[in-house]
């Protein structure tokens, strides 16, 4: 079951090569300037701040708890600060929890191009259903989503119909408060990289 958030219209070619490359670094600043100071940013707010965003999805979708019950390991994004102005950048912090207890932090950075204006605030959330997509996680840095284990987007319909053996492997995803003219936008081809930002 895939969705697409994606909530933005394109308009002409897609950059390439170097232009693609020096558009991502701009639209990446734009979004950390709105962001909070990347040095204000510490594991321990990061790991308050998850565990708000867990209780906000298993009261928001109670059956969401048989996913997490069942997953390897858990990597949560409880604040992704997203602005755009025909191109639109995201960024946030993150902490990869294994058997409930903290392995590593991460950041989420991301991209897009097209038509679109506004400023955005949102989170999600990545259960590993397996062993093979926990490694896959630590030992990748750089992980583009999409790309490696399958991406599978949750819902409330989806957790309510969700069993051991509905989805044995891969990654099912949650959104969590989103606010904002991008709220519902897409997770797909996001970069996620080893570390918090300013460490």
């Amino acid at each position: 079951m895939m969705h697409n958030h994606s909530g933005v219209a394109k308009a002409g070619a897609r950059p390439t090569g170097g232009a693609l490359a020096m558009l991502f670094a701009l639209v990446v600043l734009f979004a950390a300037a709105l962001a909070p100071p990347a040095s204000a940013v510490t594991k321990a707010e990061v790991d308050a701040k998850a565990d708000t965003a867990l209780a906000d999805l298993f009261r928001s979708i109670p059956e969401s708890k048989k996913i997490a019950e069942a997953a390897k390991g858990v990597l949560i994004f409880p604040e992704i600060y997203k602005a755009g102005l025909l191109v639109g950048g995201a960024v946030g912090s993150g902490v990869l929890r294994v058997d409930g207890k903290v392995d590593s932090y991460y950041t989420s950075v991301a991209a897009s191009f097209g038509l679109q204006a506004g400023v955005a605030r949102f989170g999600y959330i990545l259960f590993l259903m397996d062993q093979d997509s926990v490694d896959y996680v630590k030992r990748t840095d750089g992980w583009e989503l999409g790309v490696g284990p399958t991406l599978v987007a949750g819902d409330a319909a989806f957790a309510k119909k969700f069993t051991t053996t509905t989805l044995e492997s891969g990654v099912v995803y949650f959104f969590v408060n989103e606010k904002g003219a991008f709220a519902g936008a897409g997770i797909e081809g996001t970069k996620i990289t080893q570390g918090l930002t300013g460490d």
